[in-house]
């Protein structure tokens, strides 16, 4: 008779991820939860739904740079309310941009309009607790992401309001991080398995300007599609942190935090 890891706790809430933000991003999130999880069988592993409807779901850059007034957090709260009506106890959404308050307080109105008892487990706060502990003196941070989530900062406010000092690429380079994500001839969105070179390439050099030309101590990837290209924990001996990686471990401790792995379970 196999013993089950959750005979002796508590009974972990499901988590539900909004996917389709890219689809990538969303089956990344899935395997990054899979990773931090605590399970030697089957039945160790969490609860888990992935929804990931990405035709339902307008474009996010688009809409909070004015090029598009159809919100998307209509339908990513109708997801939401899906994922909380078949019995999603905590909800992750492995998209920064989506993030914005324009997108997410309209998604938010709409899941906790079910009257369920759901927590959604916000990527942004999640990423900039993790900064701060990495960081408890302080320190520059270099920020990748989509042209909107810098414009609409984001996290630069959050981080700002954190002690931190967020850094960011000139708008040239930025433009081109955000060829690197969604270029249809190259970026990350269009070919993610596997990634293009020149993607790849684009995204490393930019993390490798914010160390060389910016003097950053942590680089912060603060889009989900970036880190299905960029994989490494470190760049010229410094700290790569995977927003992705940050959010599946909260979801983890919010679902059933005995569940979670140490870093030194992974690195080992």
């Amino acid at each position: 008779m196999i013993q089950r890891f959750f005979d002796h706790n508590p009974e972990p809430r499901t988590i539900g991820i909004v996917g389709g933000l890219g689809p990538y991003a969303g089956y990344d999130l899935v395997r990054k939860i899979f990773r931090w999880t605590k399970a030697s069988v089957d039945q160790d592993h969490l609860p888990l739904m992935l929804h990931s409807f990405p035709g339902w779901i307008p474009v996010r850059p688009e809409f909070l740079l004015g090029q598009t007034q159809e919100n998307p957090g209509e339908d990513i709260g109708g997801i939401m309310a899906q994922l909380a009506q078949n019995g999603a106890g905590v909800i992750g959404m492995p998209c920064n941009t989506a993030h914005s308050p324009r997108i997410l307080d309209t998604a938010l109105e709409r899941l906790y309009a079910t009257g369920l008892d759901v927590q959604f487990v916000s990527i942004i706060e999640s990423a900039v607790k993790h900064m701060c502990a990495l960081c408890p003196n302080g320190g520059r941070i270099g920020l990748m992401g989509t042209v909107a989530t810098l414009q609409t900062r984001l996290y630069q406010d959050a981080l700002e309001k954190a002690g931190l000092e967020p850094v960011v690429l000139g708008d040239e380079e930025c433009a081109l991080v955000q060829r690197a994500i969604s270029d249809p001839s190259f970026g990350v969105k269009a070919f993610s398995d596997p990634v293009s070179p020149k993607a790849r390439q684009i995204l490393l050099d930019a993390a490798r300007r914010l160390v060389e030309e910016k003097h950053v101590s942590v680089i912060l990837l603060g889009c989900t599609e970036i880190p299905v290209a960029v994989t490494e924990d470190r760049l010229l001996d410094t700290p790569v942190v995977d927003a992705t990686s940050v959010l599946a471990q909260e979801l983890i401790r919010a679902s059933c935090p005995e569940r979670l792995k140490t870093p030194s379970d992974i690195q080992g």
